[in-house]
């Protein structure tokens, strides 16, 4: 716990989205600037710049100005400076926002090298759920200055604890209904008069309000009646084609709608207004605490 501690001693450096380098600075005395503050030698400044400059892959560039590179060497240059004091952690502050994707996604793989090279812990914030899924070894889910849920990304994913993580992280569709009975293997929960079976690792009562999140692409789509035990029906209400998939919205007879990705690759005929037959596999859905409806 370093909340105690002055700013000076928390052994913190912090990477921001504007770079904010000094501009009447070349790349080397940028980087330089933390060790100089501290009193380093003239050769210790030196050897640590060369070995930041490798590392972030900017050999050659240190007589440069920061007008002189590109967004994606300046990031680096901002990186390398608050790298170079050695911090116990480095705090990035959406570094990469300002970036277009193409180079965003080329430094979040440099960002991964750096990190495993380092094995500094990297608190990265962002906003950006396909960043904070492919980056993290651990993410950390606020809401309203509160953690929802902390765990790797595949547990965010695959075991959200709440609805506002299911469907923070990820598109899912919230089933919402009542528990008809308690089982040793699961619940059986009430969905608009149809009975389903479900898995749940909560303390559930019978009729207790329920939310099932089903992910979209784990929600299946058939003109013909299907005979799983995970099954509803409706009627389709839009289709709309996007490449490789097709985004299904279907409205249920109780009036919640849901919304299923479906290959398009061999898929059999759908017409909007048609009547539509909906499944998955009880392992693929999980039952959320419906938090929603009142802030945490």
């Amino acid at each position: 716990d370093i909340t105690g501690l002055p700013p000076e001693k928390r052994q913190v450096n912090t990477v921001f989205q504007n770079y904010a380098l000094f501009p009447h600075m070349n790349v080397e005395k940028n980087i330089a600037y933390g060790l100089k503050m501290r009193g380093a030698s003239r050769q210790e400044m030196k050897e640590a710049v060369g070995k930041m400059l490798a590392l972030v892959q900017l050999e050659g560039y240190g007589k440069r100005q920061p007008g002189q590179l590109s967004g994606g060497q300046r990031q680096r240059v901002a990186i390398a400076r608050s790298l170079v004091l050695s911090p116990r952690i480095l705090l990035l502050d959406e570094p990469l926002g300002a970036l277009d994707l193409q180079l965003r996604r080329q430094m979040q793989q440099e960002l991964k090298r750096m990190q495993r090279s380092l094995g500094i812990t990297f608190i990265y914030i962002t906003h950006d759920q396909e960043e904070a899924l492919g980056m993290s070894d651990r993410i950390a889910l606020m809401r309203d200055g509160r953690f929802v849920q902390v765990g790797s990304p595949e547990a965010l994913y695959e075991r959200p604890e709440t609805a506002f993580a299911a469907s923070f992280i990820g598109e899912t569709n919230l089933l919402r209904g009542r528990a008809a009975a308690v089982k040793d293997d699961g619940v059986l929960m009430d969905v608009g008069g149809i009975t389903l079976p479900a898995d749940s690792g909560l303390w559930i009562s019978p009729g207790d309000p329920l939310c099932l999140s089903i992910r979209a692409e784990r929600l299946y789509m058939s003109a013909a009646p299907v005979k799983e035990p995970c099954r509803l029906s409706g009627t389709l209400a839009e289709s709309r084609y996007a490449g490789g998939e097709r985004i299904c919205v279907v409205h249920l007879p109780d009036g919640q709608a849901v919304k299923s990705r479906r290959p398009t690759e061999g898929e059999p005929p759908c017409v909007v207004g048609d009547k539509v037959y909906l499944w998955w596999h009880q392992a693929s859905a999980v039952i959320v605490r419906d938090d929603l409806e009142v802030a945490p």
